[in-house]
């Protein structure tokens, strides 16, 4: 910050006498001593336009001139970032086009290849077909030859058992007998056929063990497993070279545990998030950035993005899916009470409809009267019969958590204010509700308002193919009042006949299974849980894995708060007994001892710490160089601390979706209580401010805040938290600059003054030229020169501006090359503030 002036240095630089400026200023009523006194900026201005109007109109000119020059040089290194931007941006398309070519080519070379390996298939099998007949052609010539030669042996032993020996004259006896010519050459012919047989018989053996040895079954496996490894490592190749050089066929497998968040699934394989939540929507899944996945959603996104997961088994995983396809037997099985979730728009009646169903005010409780969790409740209707409520959110922030009561339900009661209309969070809840499955029922509530139409409500819902029974269509639809308890007993009762269309049916007995609802940190408690028991019972002292945490089950209390010893399926549980805090959603799975449940948390929280080191990414000189050429995003980093995980969760959504091209918010960490020391450290490393919902910092946190200047805020309701990261976004985003001409003029006449250089005598051709507007330079439609005025005189004197119709003499600065002809324009700009609803995202 600089000194301030005193009185004899003003004096000095306009030269006066000080003792003029002092008794001037006391005349002013201005309290001043002597010349010593300092003087503030309103006194040097008072000063400077009595004493010296010209050399104070020339110091606010130049002060002028100098924040023009700025604002030029950052609307120049904007324009070129945004060069630069579009062409690497053309690159990229460029690039992206001749991946597709080259992807388009590889798919017609495996087709291809698949084509081959088939024909030779079938050849192959022509040619056994081929074999056997010409197998059986031999066995049936060498057995006819056989027959044959066995024909003549005994033709021979007949003959020389019949015919006596007789002497013929001059024929000694013992002497052998001459066979006659003719059975020489019958046998002779027998002999030759049977070796031509035999011979043609192992030539044809030989060549056909030849053939076979071509179109063996092995060698055709072998030659398709030749095919798809050279295709495989064509893949590898192809990632190496984009990257991965160093890395092994190993590298490229990724580890992943089941129930993976979107967004972490998305950084370890190195997908833009915004990606798998599109490929996702095509899937008919609607998900969030901070979802959890289950294993057969990370198969079809792996093979969707060709890349290979591999799933880390635990224990628990195992024993998990062994539970799920676990033969039962029927005569086990019992009837269930139904989980009925309520959903809908925000204050259309939602948590006032099971406030009269419970008989028990809810809202008090609730930050300005919007419900921010997951309230589970079991209520008793109709004598024996029991139905668990899930109460969800309505909030636009709260859409996980929506769908979380939806994929947990048997039954959507959707609400629907008579007295509003099909609001976006009703139609978000019908689409939840039929990505699970579910039956859904519609609560028109608030029929005894003044200007209430359910027809209204119903024609909306059928404009989206939700036709209800009043209509004629399937869906039961009941006109309720949740404040005065109208027509809720109607809706009990469809509830009970649609559970009962269902057959609702769990085993009671065995290891327990259930998800979480919602978790939180409680001062006095620890790590405490709501559970919903899917299967199985759940006893005090069971042992269990839930996420990547251990525990043990210390107490179990109802929705009323009272403690029970053991819960059954379809009831809602507090659990009291987690080594930390779970995240909504996970599985709850009971093992058969501590030891096992700490070896599979083990196991899972090393595969975590795996899974987030490989999401660790160094800088390197091509992404600098890529930053460099877009322009960095700005960022503001945030440190979230909630009191439950599901708020925290719905506000983590809610400030990544007001991220855009140029702004975006960067969430540092999220935890559930209160705010500690080791939050504050982390955050003052960031440049981060902290974000408590909920929750206050102790004391120590508030003091190191302080010293290290760390912002913290508090908030209770989430509107209030997204409006101001809303407003500091807004803040960090460049403004708009906004010119406007004001006049021109024409140059008709050089003259050259020495030591000042070029003046142009002009003539003003429209509006007004001002001595403090920027100016343009035009020759031939051709811009010459950008920049400012050096002078701008009429005939000997300066002037601030001259109007339409009037000569000038104008000298520009750092520019002497005027041609007479010229055209000079002048022009304002004006700084406009943008607005972050305005920048695409």
């Amino acid at each position: 910050m600089s000194k301030p002036k005193r009185i004899y240095q003003i004096a000095k630089q306009i030269n006066i006498s000080h003792q003029e400026i002092v008794s001037f200023l006391k005349d002013k009523g201005l309290d001043v001593t002597n010349h010593m006194s300092p003087v503030d900026d309103d006194m040097y201005e008072i000063i400077m336009k009595n004493f010296a109007t010209d050399l104070f109109q020339i110091e606010q000119d130049q002060k002028e001139l100098d924040r023009k020059a700025l604002e030029d040089q950052r609307r120049e290194e904007e324009e070129e970032r945004i060069r630069k931007a579009d062409e690497e941006k053309q690159a990229r398309d460029t690039e992206e086009r001749q991946r597709r070519q080259a992807e388009e080519q590889r798919k017609l070379e495996i087709e291809d290849a698949k084509r081959k390996v088939e024909q030779n298939k079938v050849d192959a099998i022509e040619q056994v077909k081929r074999d056997k007949i010409e197998e059986e052609s031999r066995k049936l010539a060498e057995a006819q030859a056989t027959k044959e030669r066995d024909d003549l042996d005994k033709i021979k032993a007949a003959k020389k058992a019949a015919k006596p020996t007789i002497l013929r004259p001059g024929e000694v006896k013992g002497q052998k007998t001459q066979v006659s010519s003719a059975d020489k050459i019958i046998a002779k012919k027998i002999e030759r056929k049977i070796k031509h047989v035999v011979k043609a018989g192992t030539a044809d053996k030989s060549k056909r063990g030849k053939r076979r040895r071509t179109f063996d079954q092995k060698e055709v496996d072998a030659s398709i497993k030749k095919v798809m490894t050279s295709i495989d490592t064509g893949k590898k190749k192809r990632r190496r070279r984009e990257g991965k050089q160093e890395e092994s066929v190993e590298d490229l497998i990724y580890r992943v545990s089941e129930f993976v968040s979107v967004h972490d699934f998305a950084d370890l394989i190195e997908i833009d998030v915004a990606d798998i939540i599109g490929k996702c929507m095509e899937m008919g899944m609607m998900v969030t950035i901070n979802q959890r996945i289950d294993k057969d959603t990370i198969e079809l996104l792996a093979e969707e993005f060709e890349v290979q997961v591999k799933f880390e088994d635990d224990t628990a995983t195992i024993q998990e899916e062994e539970i799920a396809h676990e033969e039962v037997d029927e005569s086990e099985l019992e009837a269930r009470p139904p989980v009925v979730t309520i959903m809908g728009h925000v204050d259309h009646g939602k948590t006032s409809l099971l406030d009269h169903i419970r008989s028990a005010n809810v809202i008090a409780g609730e930050a300005g009267g919007i419900t921010q969790h997951i309230g589970a409740y079991s209520v008793k209707v109709e004598g024996d019969k029991t139905i668990t409520f899930l109460d969800t959110p309505g909030h636009e922030a709260f859409t996980a958590m929506r769908a979380r009561g939806a994929q947990v339900t048997d039954i959507v009661i959707i609400i629907v204010a008579a007295d509003d209309s099909v609001m976006p969070q009703t139609i978000e809840a019908i689409d939840h509700a039929k990505a699970a499955g579910v039956p859904i029922i519609f609560a028109i509530n608030k029929i005894d308002v003044t200007g209430a139409d359910p027809e209204k409500v119903r024609r909306e819902l059928s404009e989206r193919d939700m036709l209800v029974e009043s209509w004629g269509g399937k869906i039961p639809d009941v006109e309720i009042s949740a404040k005065h308890g109208t027509n809720v007993e109607d809706l009990l009762e469809t509830v009970l006949l649609e559970a009962e269309m269902l057959d609702l049916k769990a085993k009671p007995t065995g290891m327990a299974r259930g998800i979480v609802v919602e978790s939180r940190l409680d001062k006095g408690l620890g790590a405490v849980a709501t559970v919903l028991v899917k299967r199985g019972k759940l006893k005090v002292g069971d042992a269990f894995v839930c996420g990547d945490f251990s525990g043990r089950v210390r107490a179990l209390k109802n929705d009323q708060g009272d403690r029970i010893k053991f819960a059954e399926p379809s009831a809602p549980v507090e659990i009291l007994g987690f080594s930390d805090v779970p995240k909504a959603g996970d599985n709850l799975v009971v093992m058969k001892n501590d030891k096992e449940a700490r070896e599979v948390s083990t196991q899972r929280q090393l595969v975590r710490r795996e899974q987030d080191f490989k999401r660790m990414r160094h800088l390197t000189l091509d992404e600098i160089a890529r930053q460099i050429s877009e322009g960095k995003t700005r960022e503001v980093p945030l440190l979230i601390k909630g009191d439950v995980d599901g708020s925290i969760e719905a506000l983590a959504d809610s400030f990544m979706k007001l991220s855009t091209s140029e702004v975006a918010v960067r969430i540092i960490h999220r935890g559930i209580g209160m705010i500690k020391e080791s939050d504050v450290l982390l955050a003052a490393a960031s440049s981060a401010i902290v974000i408590g919902f909920n929750v206050t910092a102790d004391s120590n946190a508030r003091l190191l805040a302080k010293a290290d200047d760390v912002e913290i805020r508090y908030y209770d309701v989430i509107y209030a938290a997204v409006d101001d990261v809303y407003n500091a976004l807004e803040g960090l985003l460049e403004p708009d600059i906004q010119e406007t001409e004001i006049g021109s003029a024409e140059v008709t006449d050089l003259f050259k003054i020495p030591k000042i250089g070029f003046i142009a005598g002009s003539m003003v051709t429209s509006g007004v030229v001002r001595r403090n507007a920027k100016v343009r330079l035009v020759r031939e439609g051709e811009i010459i020169f950008s920049g400012e005025l050096n002078a701008l005189k009429r005939f000997k004197d300066e002037v601030k501006e001259v109007i339409e119709g009037n000569e000038c003499g104008i000298s520009l600065k750092d520019f002497n090359k005027i041609k007479v002809g010229d055209v000079i324009e002048f022009y304002t700009e004006e700084i406009i503030k943008r607005k972050l609803d305005t920048v695409s995202k």
